[in-house]
């Protein structure tokens, strides 16, 4: 990965160094500190005597913009130079890394251009333009938006904020496995929704490196497997354009820098199909009181559907995201 005028710098490292360490992790909480909110763990008595382990949510449904990708977000562009901030950030996102970076450019000073796809779910594009942003549209079927991203940032001279292909981006994601480990002290499993491998590389590097025994499971729709097929052959594979309600985690491919740290520390991926996404999601909203959105509620679908073998002890899962709008959230479950 090339970095200049147009990409975050990335962290030192000699070759074959960790793309990202625990302390690059702990060092993105720091700069977090203040801007980030700290989410929420839930419990439930009903969960833990319906799945046999007990669980821990972690609510980044919460979080500042509605997903966990505020954290990667925010660090990225919180290490761009004054120069580089002054003259503005793009990123490409189906909708919540678009509002992550919307929102942390306006907090930071500076502005942002957002790649999203015209069927994008009109909760997620609205919120992008009403962060501040500028937003470009593209059929995500027959274009490709990390071309057109890498061109509008070569033509107004912009930095390209990556949705997770970036050190930056996956040390900020780690951050919330930080959280969650220091409220609930040490777990034996921890479930994460996979899409681009951000968030579960960052949860893995900072997971692994603070229990070392923990079994790292992530979590993909069965439609968009790419990760789990990826790990199966040894290398990086894609698959056709995902079709699957869970819109953050329609992934053709896992990400160049996020893979290899997944290959490493992640015990196993699972699958969930769409109606279990459902099951989920309506849980969530009848039994914990929380809105999740599809991707937002994969790892916990995993739970409910039994994927753990094993059972664990104790189960962190993380709650990834909660934007939804109450029509698509109808639509999905009705």
């Amino acid at each position: 990965m090339t970095h200049g005028p147009t990409s975050p710098t990335s962290p030192a490292g000699g070759p074959g160094a960790p793309a990202v360490t625990l302390d690059d992790v702990r060092d993105a909480a720091r700069r977090l500190a203040g801007a980030a909110h700290r989410t929420p763990v839930l419990r439930s008595r009903t969960l833990d005597a319906r799945t046999g382990t007990r669980a821990f949510l972690k609510c980044e449904n919460f979080q500042r913009a509605g997903a966990f990708k505020f954290r990667g977000a925010y660090h990225a562009l919180s290490r761009l130079s004054p120069e580089q901030r002054a003259r503005g950030v793009v990123a490409y996102s189906s909708g919540n890394h678009a509002q992550a970076v919307a929102l942390a450019a306006r907090e930071l000073g500076t502005s942002a251009v957002i790649v999203m796809p015209e069927d994008a779910p009109p909760a997620k594009r609205d919120a992008t333009a009403g962060y501040g942003a500028e937003i470009v549209t593209y059929d995500r079927y027959t274009e490709d938006r990390a071309a057109l991203g890498a061109r509008i940032a070569q033509e107004r001279g912009l930095a390209l904020i990556p949705p997770y292909d970036h050190p930056h981006i996956i040390a900020g994601q780690g951050t919330a496995a930080l959280e969650l480990l220091d409220e609930t002290g040490p777990l034996d499993a921890l479930l994460v929704p996979v899409g681009g491998g951000g968030l579960i590389a960052g949860t893995a590097t900072a997971a692994t490196g603070l229990a070392p025994g923990i079994r790292v499971i992530g979590v993909e729709p069965e439609a968009g497997d790419d990760t789990r097929r990826s790990l199966l052959a040894g290398h990086r594979t894609s698959v056709p354009v995902p079709r699957t309600i869970a819109d953050g985690q329609a992934v053709e491919a896992p990400g160049e820098l996020t893979f290899p740290i997944t290959q490493r520390l992640v015990d196993s991926v699972v699958l969930v199909t769409d109606d279990e996404i459902r099951t989920a999601m309506a849980f969530a909203f009848e039994r914990l009181k929380i809105v999740t959105e599809p991707s937002g509620a994969s790892a916990l679908a995993a739970l409910l559907a039994g994927r753990l073998d094993p059972v664990p002890a104790r189960t962190g899962v993380i709650v990834s995201g909660g934007n939804i709008g109450l029509e698509s959230f109808l639509k999905i479950l009705g």
